[in-house]
């Protein structure tokens, strides 16, 4: 079966714009797996290596958030 083709913009802006939603929409799916993961008792080190990240940069990222956010958070 042949690759889908990806629609490019043809514009400069509209292509860097694309980048920016992207962005954002990889930062979305990231906060929502990220915490549905340590709802169900996942480690900071079970998620910073399913990321391909140190413990430390994911812990950074999403603690505040998932704090605020009610989640029962594990230490290790």
């Amino acid at each position: 079966m042949p690759e889908a083709q990806i629609p490019v913009p043809e514009s400069s802006a509209d292509r860097l714009a694309a980048v920016v939603a992207l962005r954002r929409l990889a930062d979305q799916l990231e906060d929502a797996a990220v915490e549905q993961a340590m709802r169900t008792g996942w480690s900071w080190p079970q998620v910073a290596e399913a990321l391909g990240v140190t413990r430390q940069a994911v812990h950074k990222k999403h603690a505040r958030r998932l704090i605020a956010a009610g989640v029962s958070l594990r230490r290790r």
